[in-house]
């Protein structure tokens, strides 16, 4: 056997015995925790399944029992909700203002990160322990109210979208701690280059923090798309609702109509859940690139 030959043979056996040393073991470890992710994965689509089986009921048959398993769906009810909730007309307005306070909002984000991820102002660290304390301030309803009243932007989408992009949450410190891990080296040999700060800013920052500003953007959205309480309190004008003020068509004074309930509720929710089943990788690359820097 010449040596080339037994090399072959070598290299055969190591690629076929390759995927048995790859293999690990299942340990108690490893059962536990596929035994925990089971449990936590349960907790968050059991709710969701329910609300599904109520949505494909009707009246008659979610009264007589709420918690059975729903024999005859009633895929009418999805018809029913979208025409009694005019989701048709605050969609659009919803779309407007998730899109464009989103995108103000992560803008805010940004420019607020980076100079104190780099340390460009005084007091670095006070600064990303006041985007801390931010997160738990609570909401300052009749100063919004008062500052859009004064302004003359009371019931007007663009005065909403402004508060609601104002609230910029964890994104200042998602994007700092991900803008920590791009090398300061780019920012002087850019300095050096004639590269001023914002063009630094959007033609490299941007570009190479994208998986963060589309986690803090995904965040903000859902908080926009969720909102409720700014938005009634802001838009009293039914021409400007978002979708999730349409909910209140199925609230009775003395009974609710839970089938329907349900189904607009679903409605509602599935552009979201729609958008995290296909955007979930940057979601999850965000954060992840946030915390290892």
């Amino acid at each position: 056997m010449t040596a080339l030959d037994a090399s072959s043979r070598i290299a055969a056996d190591t690629s076929m015995a390759s995927p048995d040393r790859r293999r690990r073991p299942l340990t108690p470890g490893r059962v536990l925790s596929y035994a925990a992710l089971v449990l936590v994965a349960v907790c968050y689509l059991f709710p969701l399944a329910f609300l599904l089986n109520t949505a494909l009921k009707s009246s008659e048959a979610f009264f007589a029992d709420p918690g059975a398993v729903v024999t005859s769906p009633q895929w009418g009810n999805f018809a029913d909700a979208w025409v009694q909730g005019n989701f048709g007309a605050y969609l659009l307005n919803s779309v407007l203002y998730t899109v464009g306070a989103a995108a103000v909002g992560t803008a805010v984000s940004l420019f607020l990160a980076f100079p104190v991820a780099r340390s460009y102002v005084a007091h670095p660290r006070l600064w990303n322990a006041l985007f801390v304390v931010l997160l738990f301030l609570p909401n300052a309803l009749i100063t919004q109210f008062q500052l859009l009243l004064r302004l003359g932007l009371y019931n007007t989408q663009i005065g909403y979208i402004a508060i609601m992009a104002a609230g910029v949450g964890i994104g200042p410190i998602l994007l700092a701690g991900y803008i920590k891990s791009i090398p300061v080296e780019l920012d002087e040999a850019a300095a050096v280059d004639g590269c001023g700060y914002w063009r630094y800013l959007m033609t490299f920052v941007i570009p190479m923090a994208r998986p963060a500003l589309a986690t803090v953007f995904i965040l903000q959205a859902i908080g926009v798309w969720n909102d409720i309480i700014l938005a009634t309190i802001l838009l009293p004008d039914p021409a400007k609702s978002p979708i999730s003020l349409g909910l209140y068509a199925f609230k009775g004074t003395y009974t609710n109509d839970w089938p329907l309930l349900a189904a607009a509720t679903m409605i509602v929710a599935a552009p979201l859940l729609a958008a995290y089943v296909f955007l979930q990788r940057y979601l999850v690359g965000g954060v992840v690139g946030s915390v290892k820097g």
